[in-house]
């Protein structure tokens, strides 16, 4: 009984340090984390961003505790510290690109160059964003395809954000022939214009005379139009302008080739 009373008189210092410093840093960790989701459930970061940020910063925490509730009793946490940072390296190592996916969906999340909803070019791919996960960018193009991908391709490579700002430009060119007359084209063209409520008159319209080709003039417009109206001004333009063309009897060339018979 004497060797146990001192054995515990020895020990039990160490073991109520141990757990005091265990529950103060446990209930200080989950003070910390539930104050980290509230903030973070404020933004519109994607919510299994969040949930993974948290686990993360959780894991964190508990690790800093309990290597901090070891070294007061004395413990060497160093050896378990050096443990700790070698196994990291070797899974950091072993899972470089999602690490690198994960980083990117991060840098996505926060600085936010594109929300779910925007409209993308990258890469030949067009489409509305219909997800962005921590590894991933799921978007559905607009021929009704789904494409995944990976984030660190969207944050090292140029990316086109059609729908960030209210209103976009439609650049059209058209070809008429040199035998046509410039002026009437150029009336007819902003006839069409008027004609549509999509199109903006503010900025202007503009209609010009672009390149001298070989087989006509080219005809440039630039017109303005809601963001989201942008295909339906394009779609109307190209149908009717060859209509109006046709009516009015300007041509549009095309590439041909004039083979002579020489005896």
């Amino acid at each position: 009984m004497d060797t146990v009373k001192k054995f515990l008189q020895d020990v039990m210092p160490d073991i109520l340090m141990l757990a005091a410093v265990i529950v103060i840093g446990f209930v200080a960790s989950k003070l910390i984390v539930k104050l980290l989701k509230n903030i973070l459930d404020k933004t519109n970061i994607d919510h299994t961003a969040v949930t993974f940020v948290v686990s993360l910063v959780k894991v964190m925490l508990y690790l800093i505790v309990v290597i901090t509730a070891l070294a007061t009793i004395g413990v060497n946490v160093a050896s378990l510290i050096t443990a700790v940072g070698a196994a990291a390296l070797t899974a950091g190592l072993a899972l470089q690109d999602s690490l690198s996916n994960l980083a990117s969906g991060m840098i996505i999340l926060f600085n936010k160059p594109f929300v779910a909803g925007d409209i993308l070019e990258f890469e030949g791919v067009k489409g509305r964003v219909e997800s962005i996960k921590i590894f991933f960018t799921t978007i559905h193009t607009l021929d009704n395809k789904i494409v995944t991908i990976p984030n660190s391709r969207l944050t090292t490579n140029n990316v086109i954000n059609c729908t960030m700002v209210d209103k976009r430009r439609v650049d059209l060119k058209y070809t008429i022939s040199y035998d046509d007359d410039i002026s009437k084209v150029k009336g007819l063209m902003y006839m069409l214009i008027s004609e549509n409520k999509d199109i903006l008159s503010d900025p202007e319209p503009a209609v010009y005379v672009g390149e001298h080709l070989e087989s006509g003039i080219e005809i440039i417009v630039m017109i303005w139009t809601e963001t989201d109206k942008y295909y339906d001004v394009y779609y109307y333009m190209q149908e009717h302008v060859k209509l109006t063309f046709d009516k009015n009897g300007i041509t549009i060339p095309y590439p041909h080739i004039v083979v002579k018979n020489e005896k």
